[in-house]
């Protein structure tokens, strides 16, 4: 028997606004803004996405020992071409994406975390 449920993962960013409409535009959802804790409730059930404002936010370096990202989202996409052409335009970066044969791009958001765009 468990003994939590999962109930949201929470980014530490600058920007929560910012960084909630970038992942309700690659997800989808409502976004719920109170100040410096923003709510994203993502369609389809499960674990949402909450944003917290955190001064002095620094970013994550992928990859790299001396900075350890702590965590990544993995998003399963249909077409990775268009999703990662979505991403891009949204203002998200890309880190490791130069082998297209693998199942999985790497990008950073807006804000420098990185998350993979995955192949369904």
């Amino acid at each position: 028997m468990a003994i939590a449920k999962l109930d949201v993962v929470v980014l530490d960013c600058p920007d929560p606004v910012a960084l909630a409409g970038f992942y309700a535009e690659v997800l989808g959802g409502e976004v719920s803004d109170q100040g410096d804790w923003v709510d994203l409730e993502v369609p389809g059930g499960g674990a949402s996405l909450a944003f917290q404002e955190a001064p002095g936010f620094v970013p994550p370096e992928w990859p790299s020992a001396d900075h350890s990202q702590q965590f990544h989202l993995d998003l399963t996409v249909e077409d990775m071409d268009a999703a990662e052409k979505a991403v891009l335009a949204l203002g998200a970066r890309p880190l490791d994406t130069e082998d297209r044969k693998r199942s999985f791009r790497v990008y950073a958001d807006p804000a420098g975390h990185p998350f993979c765009l995955c192949a369904a």
